[in-house]
């Protein structure tokens, strides 16, 4: 048996499960595949990048040994936000690997894959489970003679195109007059995040810089994080507060008193910065992306950037004008190219931190709006999420599926809050309510993880909603 599994971010699991053997044989899998697919005939380069949680430096070495044995060139980008590493493998139409477990503990770690055209799909991680499968005593020979990656690699900088990208598009006064506080921790983004926002005229303030890995997850809020920005918001000192997970392809911003913005939100504000006007967003936004007007056209998916982008894709070939995809947790998805003043900024089909929190405060600087009022005037509505922990799939698919197939267990579960009047199964299990609010559970694509979203009038009625949903849910797991 092992932890190891593909999300809806790659490859995860526990450290212990994907060093040695695991990590070099999923990234040999995956180069395999490339070859089968066709997808690596105009290069042969694979660029590697890396978090900052303790076993991320020991599974890039194996990365780059696997590369050499596929006859691929290794090339170490060393440690790197995620969406700098898939922006250069775009511009280089190369391969990419990026070591990272995003917000999961620091015991987990994980494998994401980029082929020279970007996130790979639900095909791809097919054909990378084929091609691993396929691998035989020669390849685990070969791994067991080469070992680690023990050589200098040929290195390139990824991170300074990444910044001049936002640099150059937004320009030095963009954010002139802001003084913006960065929970730093242990993001991969620390440094290039408060280095960007300087570059654009902010002031910053760094806080929390962590000697080991935090798990700051974007949408299910550590309380322990939530104390410390409530804590410098009280210094008074700053006009808003960032940060980003582990690998910097999800965002999380704050207000002056150390209130968190939700993703659709940062989403929602970012795309009327922006002047997008199609957004691509799982079933797990709230109601607000179309309450808002802010999108002439709306898509749903199911979660996870795979779907996303494919939704994004298909408003593309439909003709549909200022695409921008996003998530509940924020990562953002640019799907198409835009103007401004002259200035263009590419489209970039993967989940990035940096663009979302840009475009939010530039909004607060353009508009010269404290960024509470801008989230008052979206009539964005009160969600909550959290997440039960430990819960595998074994016991976290049954109790989804009998509520989705039961339909007089469902109302017996659900009779203490209401009327059930509409059941959505786009991705686990959404119920909405006689009295508009909802009530969704969907099993973690990246962890042993029960995940639980709410919807309500008020942002009291959320917590009480969230919290009967997490306790209903942790009973009937007890239960069976």
């Amino acid at each position: 048996m092992t932890s190891l599994k593909f999300g809806t971010s790659g490859l995860r699991g526990l450290v212990g499960d994907l060093l040695g053997w695991p990590s070099y044989g999923y990234s040999l899998a995956f180069l395999r595949h490339l070859d089968v697919a066709g997808l690596a005939r105009k290069s042969r380069e694979l660029l590697v990048g890396r978090d900052l949680r303790s076993s991320s430096p020991e599974i890039a070495g194996l990365v780059l040994a696997a590369a050499e044995a596929a006859g691929f060139e290794p090339i170490d980008c060393g440690a790197l936000p995620t969406p700098a590493l898939a922006l250069a493998a775009l511009e280089r139409q190369a391969a990419a690997i990026m070591v990272t477990g995003s917000h999961i503990p620091d015991d987990r770690n994980g494998l994401k894959f980029y082929s020279p055209a970007g996130e790979i799909g639900k095909a791809d991680e097919a054909g990378i489970l084929e091609a691993f499968a396929a691998l035989g005593e020669r390849d685990l020979l070969e791994f067991e003679a080469r070992g680690e990656w023990q050589r200098p690699a040929q290195t390139l900088d990824a991170v300074t195109p990444y910044i001049e990208r936002y640099a150059a598009f937004f320009g030095p006064d963009a954010l002139t007059g802001l003084t913006i506080g960065v929970y730093q921790h242990s993001s991969v983004a620390r440094d290039i995040l408060a280095e960007t926002l300087e570059r654009l005229g902010a002031e910053t303030l760094r806080y929390g810089r962590a000697d080991s890995f935090i798990p700051v997850d974007t949408e299910a809020h550590r309380p322990e994080d939530l104390e410390l920005l409530k804590g410098w918001a009280a210094e008074k000192r700053c006009d808003a507060f960032v940060s980003t997970d582990g690998d910097a392809d999800r965002p999380l911003v704050a207000d002056a008193e150390g209130t968190v913005l939700r993703g659709d939100v940062i989403g929602l504000l970012t795309a009327h910065h922006l002047g997008l006007s199609t957004i691509v967003t799982p079933v797990t936004s709230s109601s607000a992306i179309e309450r808002s007007g802010i999108a002439r056209t709306v898509r749903r998916t199911r979660v996870g950037s795979p779907f996303v982008i494919a939704a994004m894709e298909e408003g593309a070939k439909a003709g549909e004008p200022g695409i921008v995809g996003f998530e509940a947790n924020g990562g953002l998805l640019l799907g198409s190219d835009v103007e401004r003043e002259g200035r263009s900024l590419a489209a970039l089909a993967t989940r990035d931190s940096l663009l979302p929190i840009i475009a939010v405060l530039a909004e607060m600087a353009a508009t010269k709006t404290p960024l509470a009022k801008l989230v008052d005037g979206l009539d964005a509505g009160f969600t909550a999420a959290h997440r039960l922990q430990e819960v595998p799939a074994s016991e976290s698919s049954p109790f989804l599926e009998r509520l989705a197939g039961d339909q007089a267990y469902r109302e017996a579960f659900f009779s203490a809050i209401g009327e059930v009047t509409d059941v959505n199964h786009l991705d686990g299990l959404r119920i909405s309510l006689r009295s508009g609010e909802t009530v969704h559970y969907r099993a973690s694509g990246n962890a042993p993880e029960l995940r639980c979203y709410v919807e309500a009038a008020s942002g009291e009625a959320a917590g009480r909603l969230l919290e009967w949903g997490l306790e209903a849910a942790e009973k009937a797991l007890a239960r069976g």
